[in-house]
């Protein structure tokens, strides 16, 4: 292949990498073909196949060294944060005995609740949370 087609595939893939909300990845296979279209202008002559091997080698070795620091060095985690309720206040809005299902108030929203204790939670009582499932929310009185 021509060394000007790898450059202008490096280029597409580095257009795709910042017009997309891809997570860094286009990026490292564009520097991959743009090293190899680099190589190519600089004379290097070998078979179809080994341009595509040095350019695989060269994508996914780049994406697994430069990855993660890149990744830290923007403040991008390669997961979804998770907001902790654990140890907030709510406000009971339906009574709740123990084993039984009630309501409660956090955060503005309406929330299913169960106790984590012994003791029944009235209407109107500030409790805790203790844990977090799903939508319910189980509380322990303070």
């Amino acid at each position: 292949m021509a060394w000007w087609i790898w450059v202008l595939g490096g280029l597409v893939l580095l257009v795709a990498e910042v017009t997309t909300p891809g997570g860094f990845f286009a990026i490292f296979f564009g520097a991959g073909a743009i090293l190899v279209g680099a190589l190519k202008a600089l004379g290097w002559e070998g078979p179809s196949w080994a341009e595509w091997l040095v350019f695989t080698v060269l994508s996914v070795a780049s994406l697994a060294f430069f990855r993660k620091p890149l990744m830290r060095r923007f403040s991008l985690s390669g997961g979804k944060t998770v907001d902790r309720m654990e140890g907030e206040r709510a406000l009971v809005t339906e009574d709740v005995a123990p084993g039984g299902v009630g309501k409660a108030e956090m955060r503005g929203a309406s929330w299913t609740a169960r106790t984590a204790g012994d003791a029944t939670l009235a209407k109107g009582c500030r409790c805790r949370v203790e844990r977090v499932e799903g939508l319910t929310l189980w509380l322990r009185a303070e």
